[in-house]
C-alpha cells in the first residue's frame, strides 16, 4: 500500500494526513473529520511509510504488510482491533506467518489492524503497483505528448523554409523577367529585313 504522507500521532486513536512542516509543529489534517491542527515538538508523530514490523527474515514494510491483508481479505474490511489478544495473534499469523512473535506485541497488532480499517473506511488503500503503474502511464503520455509537439514543431518549421524558398524562387523569377529585353535569347541572329 501507498501509505505517503499518512502519520500516526502518540495517544490519538485515529490517522492523520500531513499537510505542512511549521517552524516548531507539523500541520496535520485528521483523515475523519478533515480538521487540522498542529503536532508540536513533543508529539510522538510517525510516518506510516517509514514504519516495519519485525520477521523472522529482513523487517518487512507497513505497506507490504498491509497488502497481506488486502489480499486475505480480498480487498475487504479486516477483523477489530478491539478482538481479543488470541484471536488477533491468530489472524496475523494467517496473515503473516514469519512476523517475529518475540519482538511484535499485540499492541502493535491492534494498531496495525486499526490502522487498515480507517484507511479502508476512507478508500485510502492504494497498492503501491496501481501508483506505480499510474506514475508510468503519465510519463508514457508526456513523452509522447512532448515527441509529438516536436514532430509538429518541426514540419511547422519544414514547411515555413519550404515557403521562404518558394517566395524567393518567385521573386528571383520576376526580377529575371523585368530583366529580359526584346532581342530574344543571347546569340540568335536577326532575320535580313529584305528577305522573306
Amino acid at each position: 500500500m501507498n501509505l505517503k504522507d499518512i502519520l500516526a500521532i502518540s495517544g490519538e486513536g485515529t490517522l492523520f494526513k500531513f499537510i505542512a512542516q511549521g517552524k516548531n509543529a507539523v500541520i496535520v489534517e485528521n483523515l475523519e473529520t478533515g480538521r487540522r491542527l498542529s503536532a508540536g515538538a513533543t508529539a510522538k508523530v510517525s510516518a506510516l511509510e517509514e514504519i516495519a514490523i519485525f520477521t523472522t527474515g529482513e523487517d518487512m514494510p507497513l505497506g507490504k504488510v498491509m497488502d497481506r491483508i488486502w489480499e486475505k481479505e480480498n480487498g475487504g474490511e479486516t477483523i477489530s482491533h478491539k478482538l481479543p489478544d488470541a484471536e488477533l495473534k491468530k489472524y496475523f499469523i494467517e496473515a503473516l506467518p514469519e512476523y517475529d512473535r518475540t519482538r511484535v506485541y499485540t499492541s502493535d497488532i491492534k494498531k496495525v489492524l486499526h490502522w487498515y480499517n480507517i484507511l479502508h473506511k476512507l478508500n485510502l488503500l492504494v497498492k503501491e503497483e496501481e501508483v506505480e503503474a499510474e506514475a508510468e502511464a503519465k510519463a508514457e503520455a508526456e513523452a509522447e505528448a512532448e515527441v509529438k509537439a516536436k514532430a509538429k514543431a518541426k514540419a511547422k518549421a519544414k514547411a515555413e523554409a519550404e515557403v521562404k524558398v518558394k517566395v524567393k524562387a518567385e521573386e528571383g523569377a520576376s526580377k529575371k523577367e523585368g530583366v529580359k529585353t526584346g532581342t530574344g535569347k543571347k546569340g540568335a541572329k536577326k532575320k535580313p529585313t529584305g528577305e522573306e
